[in-house]
């Protein structure tokens, strides 16, 4: 089986660039999703080794995040908290329509390489 996920959607929020204890270094991001004929959905996007520009997206703009899905737990107030989210191989601007079909045909392999 293969975990893959793509989604085009605008940056909610500003980038938050962060350094971790073990080193490092990850860029996240809140993407809102439009669904039509329903509510716009957010999701949390996390990208690792991200190149430092990652963190220059601008609000309002739309990406195309191609990654893998994961749900992980912590400690938070006394009990056990989950969050889901992408964890993005590659964030394109949308604007960027070479680099933007590039990871969408990515996606397009990897779940194509699971099929009979």
């Amino acid at each position: 089986m293969t975990n893959v996920v793509a989604l085009v959607g605008r940056l909610a929020r500003p980038a938050e660039a962060r350094v971790l204890p073990s080193g490092d270094r990850l860029v996240a991001y809140e993407v809102t999703v439009d669904r039509p004929g329903a509510r716009a959905e957010g999701v949390a996007v996390v990208w690792f080794a991200a190149p430092p520009s990652a963190a220059d997206r601008d609000v309002g703009e739309v990406v195309i995040v191609v990654g893998r899905v994961r749900r992980r737990f912590y400690q938070s107030s006394g009990g056990t908290r989950s969050r889901t989210e992408v964890v993005a191989d590659t964030v394109v601007p949308a604007r960027h329509t070479k680099r933007a079909r590039a990871a969408i045909e990515g996606a397009r392999a990897q779940l194509e390489s699971c099929l009979p």
